[in-house]
């Protein structure tokens, strides 16, 4: 379930803060302009009031994050505001489809083997990553890392399937892992402390110690 998205005085607050990448008058005026006109406009795309109000507010906080310049022109604060909030739909969409397949497949199982509410959360959260991570390979290379690595088929058969060479499989599945790591390295740096660096217990040993060669 989606934490409560603050306020709108909350919101413009935050807003203001952005100010190191452009003026907080310019963006505080984008808020007050266009919010009221996004959320009409993502309403009537996903037909619920509710989605339509927290992606609204994801979208101008999206802008504090990675705040911009907008030339004068209102079409061009318009157009690229309908943009991002189309791609906030299509997001939306996609985690509520992995939703409902997931439901689905617990649905399936015998009541005894229901996983808790937290490891529920944890599944889903990691479903979230590696569609994350396969819409970040090419078509085929995600193809047949599913095929291979989910589907249980050898390179061949994927190779067949595909209508390419077992070397090319060797290297989709490769660059697939590739991903694989680099999304297990993130999330390994996220739970170090300060700021992601390792902390080392080792001490190397003093060099005028009795054990040091001399």
């Amino acid at each position: 379930m989606r934490a409560r998205i603050p306020g709108t005085r909350a919101v413009r607050g935050l807003l203001l803060d952005a100010s190191d990448a452009a003026s907080s008058p310019a963006i505080d005026a984008l808020y007050v302009d266009h919010h009221a006109w996004l959320q009409a406009w993502l309403n009537r795309r996903l037909g619920n009031a509710a989605d339509a109000a927290d992606l609204a507010h994801d979208a101008f906080l999206r802008l504090i994050d990675k705040p911009r310049r907008f030339e004068n022109a209102p079409k061009a604060r318009s157009s690229y505001l309908r943009s991002m909030a189309n791609g906030l739909c299509v997001d939306l969409w996609r985690r509520r489809g992995i939703e409902r397949a997931w439901l689905d497949a617990l649905a399936a199982q015998p009541e005894a083997v229901t996983p808790s509410a937290e490891h529920q959360a944890i599944v889903l959260e990691a479903l979230y990553e590696i569609d994350a991570m396969l819409r970040s390979l090419p078509p085929r290379a995600a193809r047949a890392f599913v095929m291979a690595v989910a589907g249980g088929m050898t390179h061949k058969e994927v190779a067949r399937e595909l209508g390419v060479s077992t070397r090319t499989v060797t290297t989709y599945i490769a660059q697939g892992m590739l991903h694989c790591l680099r999304l297990e390295a993130r999330q390994a740096a996220a739970e170090l402390p300060h700021g992601g660096e390792p902390v080392s217990s080792f001490a190397p040993p003093s060099l005028d110690g009795p054990d040091c060669p001399r």
